[in-house]
């Protein structure tokens, strides 16, 4: 009888037993999924945030103001010169062209000039003025650079700008003009073979303060 007993009560502790390992088996099964889907949760919201973070920038990059181009130069200034009114003097070292007015004013403009091996100086007068003028660049530029066109007619693509002033020794052309551009973002550096570069906003305005006979520093 007593073995009838301990033969049930070992059953039962069994069965118990039984119970509590598939209870502990489901409570780990129900953890390990339930990290690894709170992993996987933290993971697709890091890519996402990731992705967020990626846009964002993208649209303060896109809506980030990019460096100004200012369309014009030019400035009522102390004239520095000493010349006479109607003079152009172009200061090849701190880019800039000075317009004499007299009354001890000047015009003001920023320009660009000759790069290294480029410089020059000397005094000419202006012998010819073009709006949007051709361009034919010289033998020697062809040379340097035959990738140019030998002619291009004006616009807006024409490296002379809006306006082209043609510097003369009596009636001799130097082949240096005073001119527009249409790189802009070259005003106020040492770029160019020679010529003078203008804003086309800045060259329009000297263009129409000056006549032919203008005399020209280049210092």
């Amino acid at each position: 009888m007593f073995a009838s007993i301990n033969f049930l009560l070992q059953g039962r502790n069994m069965k118990t037993i039984a119970h509590k390992t598939i209870s502990a088996l489901i409570v780990a099964l129900g953890m390990s999924i339930g990290a690894s889907s709170v992993q996987a949760q933290d993971a697709a919201g890091s890519y996402f945030a990731q992705e967020r973070r990626i846009r964002v920038a993208a649209l303060e990059d896109f809506s980030r103001p990019q460096r100004a181009i200012p369309q014009a130069t030019r400035s009522l200034v102390a004239d520095p010169t000493g010349q006479g009114a109607g003079t152009i003097t172009v200061d090849t070292q701190n880019r800039y062209l000075y317009l004499s007015l007299g009354n001890g004013q000047a015009v003001r403009y920023g320009v660009g000039v000759g790069r290294a091996g480029f410089e020059w100086s000397g005094t000419a007068q202006i012998g010819r003025k073009a709006e949007w003028p051709s361009w034919t660049p010289p033998a020697a530029m062809l040379k340097r650079r035959p990738d140019l066109p030998k002619f291009m007619e004006g616009g807006m693509d024409n490296p002379l700008g809006a306006r082209a002033m043609y510097l003369f020794n009596g009636k001799k052309d130097t082949m240096f003009r005073i001119h527009g551009t249409n790189e802009p973002d070259t005003i106020g550096q040492a770029v160019s073979s020679g010529c003078i570069r203008m804003m086309n906003d800045d060259v329009a305005d000297l263009y129409n303060r000056v006549k032919i006979g203008t005399r020209v520093r280049v210092i």
